[in-house]
């Protein structure tokens, strides 16, 4: 049986200052080994399915699909920046999203919609984030945190959210390939 490793996420297109500030981040800490997520690739999860038998697609896609009802557009403002794990074992370097409860009635409708055809959600609370690096190993933890600190209360990017998509992602070894498969637009 074929699988596919599926995920649905708002596609974020950076701006110059977006861009700018990124490459900035990246450059302060390119004396540490962190796997920088592409410009190309940046989005916002907002569900993982995992590896998933190709014959569910059908069924994830009219879920998904029902999921729009009664969400307008939205603004969509990635301001912080953060890290998960601890400051003495950082894993991710995040941007984070102001508070926003369209995006949280968004998921919400996702997860009543899937789990109606019984794909039900993992007990994790939501934490609306986008990834932008994955941290292997960090030389001076104290000059990282303080890089860190400092840029926790940029504000980078507002951006009209219209629709979100479903992926399929391939793990490369020179990174991953995402694949759009469907694209789901709000009500107007």
């Amino acid at each position: 049986m074929d699988t596919l490793r599926l995920f649905a996420a708002i596609h974020i297109v950076p701006d110059d200052n977006f861009t700018m500030f990124f490459n900035g981040l990246k450059q302060t800490l390119d004396f540490n080994i962190i796997k920088w997520v592409d410009l190309e690739n940046l989005h916002i999860t907002l569900r993982f399915f995992g590896d998933t038998p190709e014959s569910e697609l059908p069924v994830i896609i009219e879920a998904l699909k029902k999921s729009c009802e009664k969400i307008p557009p939205f603004d969509l403002i990635l301001e912080k920046t953060g890290i998960f794990g601890s400051r003495y074992d950082p894993r991710v370097i995040w941007f984070g999203i102001k508070e926003n409860q369209d995006i949280l009635k968004l998921h919400a409708n996702i997860t009543k919609s899937l789990e109606e055809v019984e794909y039900y959600a993992d007990r994790q609370n939501f934490v609306p984030h986008l990834t932008i690096g994955r941290i292997k190993e960090i030389k001076d933890k104290q000059f990282f945190n303080q890089i860190i600190e400092r840029f926790k209360d940029v504000k980078l990017i507002n951006q009209k959210v219209t629709h979100f998509s479903l992926y399929k992602s391939e793990l490369k070894k020179e990174g991953p390939i995402h694949t759009c498969l469907e694209t789901f637009y709000f009500e107007n």
